[in-house]
């Protein structure tokens, strides 16, 4: 097991009607701020229950964080911080709205141009206070210091991390989940799929318990995450892949254990660039990663193929081929497609993609920093 250093003290609300609790945990004289997306959360209830449990807060809004959070939105969420002088921030969405939160966060206290954290990987020194209402699982957002923010100007999608950006609360209601669009129930499931695999499918350093919980994630995930289509308003279901989605990326899973990312590095470029949904991105690349490093990753693909999905791995080269067939075909279990050609793209994204992470230095991804530009190329040629 390699070194690590572990802390979370994001505290969890987990259940049905926990919104209440948010009232107790952000300071009675604080300046809220509310920030939250399109306005989901006023058809769906969680808007009603949050301004309930504001009512002896003084707070104000900013709606409009998009999917896939813009820089030039949160540049105008921190003039608000400003003006208002706010100075606690509760983010009610998704990854999304809770990612750029986070950079509102960072950026109202940040002495210097803003985008310099995300581009220059600017030091963060403070930060304002936040706590997140979660009503899409997916990210992990709710209770890491992680964020990823697009430069619409620039088609750039950059990501940075600080502990000071970590939510001091995260309220988890399954509830209000069961509203979610399938497209937006795909994208979650997806997300934490993979997640998880870019912790996991490295290489083996004895870390058993690590293995077992990553394991357990992606097990619940392809158990439950069909459920969520063939039975919405199930609340096990719902619980089950709201809570793998989270422990997912809170740094349990990740301590002690080489990491992955260069599917992820892949698909920010493809977000960017052509607009695709995070996950949907994810699910075209993963396959193709997956037999592109299988050599690299032989042990742990084969110890997917066995603990997770339970398959013969006496003959290594079937087994291995097999594990990669059935990743695929459980993305396409929860309705998410698999290939470019799926969205209209075809061969002209490898060079375009390729050039995108030339310029942002990305030319030696994954956890044995072996996925060269050339091996992008072909991992995204293979993914027509």
């Amino acid at each position: 097991m390699l070194n690590f250093s572990f802390a979370n003290p994001t505290k969890i609300h987990f259940g049905e009607q926990q919104i209440a609790k948010i009232k107790n945990e952000i300071p009675a004289d604080a300046n809220v701020l509310v920030t939250y997306g399109g306005g989901s959360i006023k058809s769906n209830g969680v808007y009603d229950q949050v301004v309930e449990a504001l009512n002896e807060h003084t707070w104000f809004e900013f709606a409009g964080i998009e999917p896939n959070p813009s820089y030039q939105t949160c540049m105008k969420a921190v003039s608000v911080v400003k003006e208002k002088h706010i100075d606690f921030i509760l983010a009610v969405g998704g990854g999304s709205v809770i990612d750029g939160s986070k950079f509102i966060a960072a950026a109202a206290n940040y002495d210097g141009e803003p985008w310099d954290i995300l581009a220059k990987g600017g030091i963060i020194k403070s930060a304002i206070a936040l706590g997140a209402v979660l009503t899409l699982p997916a990210t992990g957002s709710e209770s890491n210091g992680n964020s990823v923010v697009s430069n619409l100007e620039s088609h750039d999608k950059l990501p940075f991390a600080s502990p000071l950006v970590l939510p001091k609360f995260a309220v988890l209601d399954p509830v209000v989940t069961y509203s979610l669009p399938e497209r937006q129930v795909a994208n979650g499931i997806v997300d934490a799929f993979v997640h998880a695999m870019e912790q996991y499918l490295t290489y083996d350093v004895g870390a058993k318990l690590q293995d077992r919980f990553a394991e357990g994630i992606l097990m619940t995930l392809i158990e439950e995450g069909p459920k969520a289509f063939s039975d919405p308003d199930n609340y096990q279901v719902r619980a089950n892949v709201m809570w793998s989605a989270t422990m997912a990326l809170n740094g349990l899973i990740g301590a002690g254990v080489p990491q992955d990312w260069a599917t992820h590095m892949l698909g920010h470029e493809m977000t960017a660039v052509y607009g695709l949904d995070h996950a949907q991105t994810l699910a075209i690349v993963l396959p193709r990663m997956m037999a592109e490093q299988k050599e690299t990753k032989r042990g742990k693909i084969l110890q997917y193929a066995d603990r997770v999905l339970g398959l013969d791995i006496s003959d290594e080269e079937q087994a291995i081929d097999q594990a990669i067939a059935k990743t695929e075909a459980f993305f396409h279990s929860v309705n998410m497609p698999t290939r470019l050609s799926d969205y209209g793209l075809g061969a002209e994204v490898a060079d375009k993609i390729v050039t995108q992470l030339e310029r942002h230095g990305m030319t030696a991804l994954g956890e044995r920093e072996q996925v060269t530009l050339d091996k992008s190329r072909a991992i995204l040629l293979a993914s027509v």
